[in-house]
């Protein structure tokens, strides 16, 4: 008998090799469909934008592709599983390392080291691309994908409060007193919140204080008129700080950054409990992919000829996505403060920790 963890280097090297080549094949076909789909429903929207063309249907896919990868990652990782201990045990080669004195957890061991890589693989790729993949496509999709952004750090359909009267705006970048607004419009309420003014503009900036609207066409409901200004100053209590933290979007955010916006939160006394859910979120949710190969092992254990293999791969596909449903209705307990964010973010990973291992050892061990 073994007590060694891993089998042999040769085992290891074989079986890792194989899960990677089935996760690489499932995403690869995942992104695919999905992008097509994707590109189907959207390129109309697109090519409506007056000077786009196939050049930026191209540019639509490289900001999307990111976002499908990343979040279809875990599902590769459970199909490839499935597949992989599937094949595995049709060929009777689970039932060759069992009787070469491997356990069940042994014969997994190689999965999941390999799933922890990909989990590494998924945070820094959220962390490097995905999130300014996301800043940039929003950003283009409320500018109605007529000019693709080219600043850094830009937030879209963001949305500010000055008393009775709110100011939003399609997209914003910059920081501090360089703030830049895009697709702006105003709305002046009187004491009653019926609305007096409004002012729509082609962009806006800081005029300290307020913010200077540029290219206005300002509507007055009481006289049913309409006049075009070149300029207008609006909200003058609105602050470059209140921008910052109103305008927080945990997806177009890394790790750090969003830490930082948390912090001037607390600080400002404001309710934290929706981004901390997102932020633990952003280290818990790469690491599902650690889970699928104890989710999906329960394909792999069991005589092939029982006739129970295809139950035992539907049982399996069943808990990976029983998972991600109840991860993502965590996190929106989560994000309403039902859960205190830590539990939002970790009891999903936790639960189903235990419950592959449950059912790993009561099956099979």
């Amino acid at each position: 008998m073994q007590f060694d963890f891993f089998p042999s280097r040769t085992l290891t090297l074989y079986l890792a090799k194989l899960f990677i080549v089935r996760i690489v094949a499932m995403l690869a076909v995942l992104v695919l469909v999905l992008m097509m789909l994707d590109l189907l429903s959207t390129s109309g929207e697109i090519l409506a934008a007056p000077g786009n063309g196939q050049g930026e249907l191209w540019t639509y896919v490289t900001l999307r592709v990111p976002q499908l990868a990343a979040r279809f990652l875990p599902y590769s990782v459970l199909l490839a599983t499935i597949i992989a201990l599937v094949t595995l045990n049709q060929n009777s080669e689970v039932i060759a390392m069992k009787a070469a004195g491997l356990s069940a957890h042994q014969v997994l061991a190689p999965l999941l080291l390999t799933a922890a890589g990909v989990s590494a693989i998924s945070f820094a790729f959220n962390e490097t691309v995905v999130t300014r993949a996301t800043a940039t496509l929003k950003a283009w999709e409320a500018n109605n994908f007529g000019t693709v952004p080219e600043e850094s750090g830009v937030r879209a359909n963001v949305y500010f409060t000055d008393g009775n009267d709110v100011l939003t705006a399609a997209s914003l970048w910059g920081e501090g007193e360089h703030i830049r607004m895009r697709g702006v419009t105003w709305y002046r309420r009187g004491d009653n919140g019926a609305l007096v003014e409004q002012a729509r503009a082609q962009g806006a900036r800081y005029a300290g204080p307020g913010w200077r609207l540029e290219q206005v066409e300002r509507f007055d409901v009481a006289a049913a008129d309409t006049a075009q200004l070149d300029s207008m100053v609006v909200a003058p209590g609105l602050t470059p700080t209140q921008i910052a933290l109103e305008s927080v979007d945990p997806d177009a955010l890394g790790v750090v950054e969003l830490y930082r916006s948390i912090a001037a939160y607390e600080e400002a006394g404001r309710q934290t409990d929706e981004l901390r859910a997102r932020w633990w979120h952003k280290f818990s949710g790469p690491l599902s992919a650690f889970l699928m190969p104890l989710l999906g092992a329960i394909a792999a254990f069991g005589l092939a000829r029982s006739g129970q293999l295809f139950l035992r791969a539907i049982i399996a596909m069943a808990l990976g996505f029983a998972y991600f449903v109840i991860d993502n209705a965590a996190l929106a307990m989560g994000s309403f403060g039902g859960y205190p964010p830590f539990l939002a973010a970790w009891a999903p990973f936790f639960l189903f920790l235990l419950v592959g291992e449950t059912v790993l050892v009561r099956t099979e061990e």
